[in-house]
């Protein structure tokens, strides 16, 4: 897919936002990427998790033997990578606020993992992930988002590989211009502390 059928995809599912957001990362913005309604057409999911298999180069793709993403954000896309890659898909969620594996999912020793998120900021989602999917036996070999908003910047430790790179600009609280301080932030994301 090109950047611009891929901005099409985002424009057809209403699912680039503007507004004072408040991001996960705790950084504001005044837009947001809400991959749950770019994903929620199971056509689209698919057609995106095909995307970005065609982007991790084969050598890399033919070692996967799972797919493991970070709830909530990472599920949708997560499944879709594992459908792409014929391999099972799961993920690590952090109900005490910490990530791990639960609902009986458990990774054998060695087991070569793509991590799969929705959409990468600051990379401390995928960072908090890969530890746990290590601390579970599992080999972290790439990571890959629909969206890097991070301007190429994030560093997860492995090779990563991205649909497409926003770079909307993100702000500390701090910091936030004129037009985001007027305004009370929305955190449409799914980290809610």
């Amino acid at each position: 897919m090109t950047e611009n059928e891929i901005l099409a995809e985002f424009r057809a599912a209403e699912a680039l936002l503007e507004g004072h957001f408040l991001l996960s990362s705790g950084r504001h913005s005044a837009h947001f990427l809400q991959c749950a309604r770019l994903l929620m057409n199971p056509e689209r999911a698919a057609k995106i998790a095909m995307a970005i298999t065609q982007k991790i180069p084969r050598e890399i793709r033919s070692q996967i033997e799972c797919v493991v993403s970070p709830a909530m954000g990472g599920l949708i896309i997560g499944h879709e990578m594992g459908r792409a890659l014929g391999v099972d898909a799961m993920f690590v969620e952090r109900p005490e606020g910490v990530f791990g594996l639960r609902r009986g999912f458990a990774l054998e020793a060695g087991t070569k993992v793509l991590m799969m998120e929705d959409v990468v900021t600051t990379g401390l989602s995928g960072r908090e992930a890969i530890t746990a999917i290590e601390a579970a036996g599992g080999d972290v070999i790439a990571a890959g988002s629909v969206v890097d908003r991070s301007g190429g910047d994030v560093d997860l430790g492995i090779p990563f590989f991205p649909l497409i790179e926003f770079n909307f600009p993100t702000y500390a609280a701090d910091e936030l211009p004129a037009e985001l301080a007027e305004s009370e932030a929305v955190k449409p994301g799914s980290r809610k502390e």
